[in-house]
Order: structure tokens, then C-alpha cells, then sequence
């Protein structure tokens, strides 16, 4: 029921809190039939896109003293998910789905889980540019729609036929503003951004055929912004779009601070029921983004590692234990602005970030009693 037939409807009632209480029962019955589904063991994650790349050309990773590939040092120290954006036809970035797959694959070998970022764009897609890729200029809507249901199905039926099934599928990049402009552009094309996020959910849904289903995330960035998200999310639900996790970006200098970001993983695991992964964040390691003061922490190589630390506890305290993990923006760039975000200094050694997980990540567990020996079941 909208809000407009609502409104008419109240008679001598407060018509706003007939809407309110709408939108409640509308987000309960996403909730109850939609696919709320947890991704299980908290996520700690980084985006390797770059990673491949950085390799072929030369670059030596260390771990301490020692040289290892990149996606090792990341298994040492507690890792066990990696983040790969695909672009459609990359003009000048490494990201087509040859890179994409051979990196997921070796990622799968060693035991991560794999989360598969689409942009649906020949480059970057973010608030501020979603441009269509150069082989779908000219369509209809409709045509978009038929478009991004058989490109996600082909790109998710090749990862499993690569022996890299996607455990997760993010449809569309940071896409607060919409996608696909000018058809999917927010806020003016709701229904039609809505029916793109569908289109992408269910080409991901028939690309694994028979096969257990990734989970669908819906990512923008507003990880300290709890009104942008509200709004968002709750049109989404008025939309009927389905996803199962809610994807958030994170770099202080743009989404606020520490407080903001922990009061909007609350609200979003509260209101919406959903696991709620800061799929970005990020920090440097050198003076970038506060070189004229009000840093919330030193750009320092132990300035960076406090900063994960404390983003770490911030998701970690949220409620229903739905704050489901981070990922980092990422840590094997290793020329320009970006690599003073990294994990790994010019040359190639480890920061201290690296080991911000290794204290929640490592430890044994006793050994598993036998069946039916009583004696060492308490």
C-alpha cells in the first residue's frame, strides 16, 4: 500500500503514523520471505584486484622477512575472504573476467571464500559516474534489463564453471546514485534502477545453475550516514528488491566518523535484519588525505593499524551479532595516490595492519570427543 492511498485513507489518525507503520510491516515481510540469509563466519577480507597485476610486474611481497605471494601473507595473518570487481570490456584497467577468474581461482585454492564486486562498466562505477558499458550504449530499458540478467548469469555460470564459484555477488558498485545511467539514475528512476538490482539478482541465481546460491549484497557508501541509508534501503524494500547482505563503504575522510559509523550499523542490523559488511575501508599509512590536520588518527604505519583495529570492534559490537565483517580497499596497489593506503610499504614490506586480525584469528580449539565417549562430553 503506498503512502498517498495511506494518507487518504486516515481519518482522524495521524496519517504519517499509518505510514510509518507501513514501511515497518513492509520491511517485516522483506525480512520474513526475502533472502536474509547470513554469510556465517565473520568475514575478514581484502580486495585483491590489483594484486595479480602488481605481481606480473615485479612486485615481491614480504611477510617479515620473508617473500611470499600476496594472497599468502593475507592466509598468515587470518584472512579467509578476497573481493574481485569485474568490469565488462576494461580499455585500460586489468579487470576483465580472464584476470578476474584466474585470480578467484587461486584465491579458492588456498580456502577463501570469494566475493564478486560487478560494476557493470567498462571502468569505475561510483556515486559519481555509472557509465554504461560501450556495448549496451543505445538500449531500451527493457534491453538493459534483458542485458544485465544474461551478462551477470554468464559471468556467475563462467566462475563456476572455472572451479570459482562466487560465495557472494555484489550487483552493481557503490550505487547510492543508481547504475547504468541515465536509465538506472537516481533519484528521479527508481522503478527502473529497481528492476536492474532484480535483473542482476536473478541472472546471479540461474548462473550457478543446481548449485548452491551466492549471496546477493547491495553495496553504497554511507557507512557514517544513517538518514542517506534509511533512505536508500527503505526504497529499495518499497521497490521489492531482494538481497541478502548489506554492503557499506567506510573511509573516514568521506563517510564520518567512528560514532557515526557504529550508531548506522546498529540502525541498518536493527531495521533491516540483514548482515551488514563494511565491504570498503580503508586508511594510509603516510600523510594523503589529512595533511592539513583533524586526522581521527595519525597517518602513520601505526596510526593505519589503529584505525582497523578500532573499524574492527565498531562492527564487531553490532547488535544480533549482524555486523558480519571488513574488507580492505586494498592493500596491494603499489604506484600512485593509492598505495599509501596499502598493506605493504614501497618496498614490498609488511605494514603493521597486516596484523590486526592475527589475535582474533588465531587459536585451537580442543579435540572433538569421539561419538559416544561420555567421558569427555561435560
Amino acid at each position: 500500500m503506498s503512502r498517498r492511498i495511506i494518507k487518504r485513507l486516515a481519518s482522524g489518525v495521524d496519517a504519517e503514523v499509518l505510514c510509518s507503520a507501513a514501511t515497518v510491516l513492509l520491511m517485516s515481510a522483506a525480512a520474513a520471505c526475502g533472502r536474509a540469509e547470513s554469510i556465517g563466519a565473520y568475514a575478514v577480507g581484502a580486495d585483491i584486484s590489483f594484486l595479480a597485476q602488481a605481481e606480473a610486474q615485479g612486485r615481491v611481497f614480504m611477510d617479515g622477512q620473508t617473500p611470499l605471494l600476496g594472497l599468502r601473507v593475507l592466509k598468515n595473518h587470518g584472512y579467509n575472504w578476497v573481493r574481485l570487481r569485474l568490469f565488462h570490456t576494461p580499455s585500460e584497467l586489468p579487470n576483465d573476467l580472464t584476470y578476474t577468474l584466474a585470480q578467484a581461482k587461486a584465491a579458492k585454492e588456498l580456502g577463501f571464500r570469494f566475493l564478486l564486486n560487478l560494476h557493470y562498466s567498462d571502468t569505475w562505477a561510483d556515486p559519481e559516474k555509472q557509465f554504461l558499458p560501450k556495448a549496451w550504449e543505445g538500449m531500451t530499458h527493457e534491453e538493459l534489463v534483458a542485458a544485465v540478467r544474461d551478462y551477470t548469469h554468464e559471468v556467475v555460470a563462467a566462475c563456476c564453471e572455472a572451479g570459482a564459484r562466487p560465495d557472494m555477488v555484489q550487483v552493481g558498485n557503490e550505487v547510492v546514485s543508481g547504475m547504468l545511467w541515465p536509465d538506472g539514475k537516481l533519484p528521479a528512476r527508481w522503478p527502473e534502477f529497481a528492476e536492474l538490482l532484480k535483473a542482476g539478482a536473478e541472472g546471479v541465481e540461474s548462473g550457478v545453475g543446481s548449485g548452491p546460491r551466492p549471496l546477493v549484497m547491495i553495496h553504497i557508501d554511507r557507512g557514517g550516514d544513517l538518514e542517506g541509508s534509511r533512505y536508500f534501503f527503505d526504497k529499495c524494500l518499497e521497490h521489492n528488491v531482494t538481497f541478502d547482505v548489506i554492503g557499506q563503504s567506510y573511509y573516514p575522510w568521506w563517510h564520518g566518523s567512528l560514532v557515526e559509523l557504529q550508531r548506522n550499523l546498529a540502525f541498518l542490523a536493527d531495521r533491516y535484519e540483514r548482515d551488514v559488511v563494511l565491504v570498503e575501508v580503508a586508511y594510509n599509512w603516510r600523510p594523503a588525505e589529512y595533511r592539513d590536520g583533524g586526522a581521527p588518527f595519525p597517518e602513520t604505519p601505526e596510526g593505519q593499524r589503529l584505525f582497523l583495529e578500532e573499524v574492527h570492534r565498531a562492527v564487531m559490537a553490532t547488535p544480533k551479532g549482524r555486523g558480519a565483517g571488513v574488507f580492505w580497499w586494498e592493500p596491494a596497489v603499489h604506484h600512485g595516490a593509492l598505495a599509501s593506503r596499502g598493506m605493504f610499504d614501497d618496498q614490498g614490506r609488511s605494514l603493521p595492519v597486516l596484523t590486526v586480525f592475527d589475535r582474533f584469528t588465531r587459536g585451537r580449539l580442543p579435540p572433538r570427543p569421539a561419538q559416544g565417549d561420555k567421558a569427555m562430553v561435560r
